[in-house]
Parts: structure tokens; C-alpha cells; sequence
């Protein structure tokens, strides 16, 4: 069945799923939709590995519904049209576009990409996710707060850091474990949330209007 054939490339190497171009059926066109925060460009690789195994858009391969760079309150309404046009797979993420998708819809194949597809119960296991959803787990609260003791430790006598934080992506839990591990090495961390837009004019804003002489900016 050349669907799950085409699901399989969507999914990428990062699954570690075999990825052996195939032959197409003939005629027939895939679809696919997106949602998420990031922008279309972000995704250059993933429309490389699908043309790598023959699925080319223009040709047999079509985005049906592109909710690229979409904010949490247009989620609902992304969601209703991506079950609505019912693509062969959905690619989305992070957690609250797939939890929407999992009240939605337990048919359509979604392919997701979160901080911890297991913890945030989106599936039961990464070896065996059951249920439509399926995909990869950044593990990034873990290795964001790794990098911030790194930071901590390259900058002697630092009593106080910044963290910008995109407000997409940002999970209160995550933000917490941020400042509780800042805590932990006697270091106060100031999290500031914003929008993408304001992000980059927030950004080249020095670290010392926060009374800091550290930043740390969390994207998408």
C-alpha cells in the first residue's frame, strides 16, 4: 500500500524508518497539511527526504492545508480545516497543535514533533505510539536546562540570567524547570514570554536592560 510508503518518508530518518525510494502508484497525487508555529522554510529538509523518495510537489504530491507560522488562537480553526480536507498525513506540532489533532481526529495519520510525545500523553510509547499519532520527541526542557548550566558555568560570577521565551512553544512547566535549575546554582532567571513578531526587536535588546549580563532566547 504505497500510502504508508508515503508516510514513512514524510516521518524521516529520524524515526530511523526505512526511507527506500519506491515506486508511485500511477496517477495518484498525495496529500499533505501542516500545522505549526515554524515557518515553511523550516521544513526545506523534510520536502528533500519526500522528494528523495519520489514524492515531488507539483507533481504527485500537494499541500493541502500550509498552517505554517500559525499563533495558538488560530489552532482551532487550522485544525477543523485539516480534518476537514483529510490528508493522507498531517505534520504539526508542538504539543498543542497535536492535542487538538488528537480530539479531532483518530484516523488521520499525524506526524508530530514535541518536547515529550510520552509525558504529554500524546502517545504510549515511542516504540509503539499506538493510536494515529506518531513522530519525534525533542527532549528539549532537558536539554535546555543542560545548556543553561553550561552558560551559568562560562560566565563566572553571573547572579541573574534572561529567558526569552517564543509564546508557541513555551510550556509553563518547561520554563519553571529553566528557573529552578538556574535556582539551584544560586542564579536568578527572568523569563519574558512574546509573540514570534516581537521576538527579533525583543532580541537585539542587550541583556543589560534586564539587569542581566546573559541571554538565552527559546524559538520554535
Amino acid at each position: 500500500m504505497r500510502r504508508r510508503d508515503f508516510i514513512k518518508a514524510v516521518t524521516g530518518s529520524a524515526l530511523a524508518w526505512p526511507l527506500a525510494a519506491r515506486a508511485q502508484e500511477p496517477d495518484r497525487t498525495y496529500r499533505i497539511g501542516f500545522i505549526t508555529p515554524a515557518s515553511r522554510e523550516s521544513y526545506g529538509v523534510l520536502f528533500d527526504e519526500l522528494r528523495l523518495n519520489g514524492f515531488i510537489e507539483g507533481q504527485n504530491l500537494v499541500v493541502v492545508v500550509a498552517a505554517f507560522g500559525i499563533q495558538n488562537d488560530q489552532i482551532p480553526s487550522a485544525v477543523a480545516s485539516l480534518v476537514a480536507a483529510s490528508p493522507d498525513v498531517i505534520v504539526g506540532g508542538p504539543e498543542l497543535p497535536l492535542r487538538a489533532l488528537q480530539q479531532a481526529t483518530r484516523t488521520i495519520p499525524v506526524i508530530g514533533m514535541t518536547e515529550d510525545m510520552v509525558g504529554e500523553g500524546l502517545v504510549a510509547t515511542l516504540a509503539r505510539p499506538g493510536g494515529n499519532i506518531t513522530g519525534v520527541s525533542l527532549l528539549s526542557p532537558e536539554l535546555d536546562g543542560k545548556r543553561q548550566e553550561i552558560l551559568i558555568e562560562a560566565v563566572p560570577g553571573v547572579h541573574k540570567i534572561a529567558v526569552l521565551a517564543d509564546s508557541s512553544v513555551a510550556l509553563p512547566s518547561h520554563l519553571k524547570e529553566l528557573e529552578d535549575a538556574a535556582r539551584a546554582h544560586g542564579v536568578e532567571a527572568v523569563v519574558r514570554v512574546c509573540s514570534a513578531s516581537r521576538r527579533a526587536r525583543i532580541s537585539a535588546t542587550p541583556p543589560g536592560a534586564y539587569g542581566t549580563t546573559v541571554l538565552i532566547i527559546l524559538v520554535a
